[in-house]
């Protein structure tokens, strides 16, 4: 089976894409759903972030609060680091299960949408890569929109995240996402016939 990896930095625009691959009828495995779906409680993921964090990133009912650990990692390397540590293991035990369900089945392709897929090793089992890449001050503005943060919480994360150089040196493909959003399902296209997912 053809794994595409999708990845790009916060605000690039990856979930556009997504769909755009997910057209094709390709299934997608959108690494940040599942993460979030691992938190729900009774969680073992959230149990060890918790014993790495303190209680202090729990909302009141014991749900994760993302605000609360976002301050606390990206503004801190080494928290950051182990945050990554504690929740790629959990992500990619189950992205690897669900991989194999898929192969089992016979599925021709699928994509995994992961922001941080290098950092989570998934690029080993990816067939191809695919970087989305848009303007520093277009993404500040998305995930400042989309996410409710103030220019130095967004910027923070911006900041924590590989550079445009990283993605543009380690995908086999790149698509630009910062103006007109019709040159996207042109790119897709390309990719999978190149890819051999649909014919030229």
């Amino acid at each position: 089976m053809l794994l595409i990896g999708l990845t790009g930095p916060s605000g690039a625009g990856k979930s556009a894409v997504a769909r755009l691959f997910a057209d094709y009828g390709l299934p997608i495995l959108d690494a940040d759903e599942i993460y979030h779906a691992l938190l729900v409680p009774p969680s073992p993921c959230l149990g060890e972030l918790t014993l790495r964090f303190g209680t202090d990133i729990l909302n009141a009912d014991g749900t994760l609060n993302r605000p609360a650990l976002g301050r606390i990692v990206f503004s801190d390397p080494a928290a950051l680091s182990d945050l990554n540590t504690i929740s790629h293991r959990y992500v990619m035990e189950d992205v690897r299960a669900r991989v194999e369900h898929l192969r089992r089945r016979g599925t021709r392709a699928a994509v995994l949408d992961a922001p941080q897929l290098f950092e989570a090793g998934a690029n080993r089992i990816c067939s191809t890569i695919v970087a989305v890449l848009a303007d520093r001050s277009l993404r500040l503005e998305r995930i400042m929109m989309r996410d409710g943060l103030d220019t130095d919480s967004a910027l923070r994360r911006i900041n924590a995240q590989k550079s445009d150089d990283y993605f543009r040196a380690h995908a086999d493909y790149i698509i630009e996402n910062s103006g007109n959003a019709e040159h996207l399902a042109p790119a897709v296209h390309r990719i999978l016939c190149e890819t051999g997912v649909i014919p030229t």
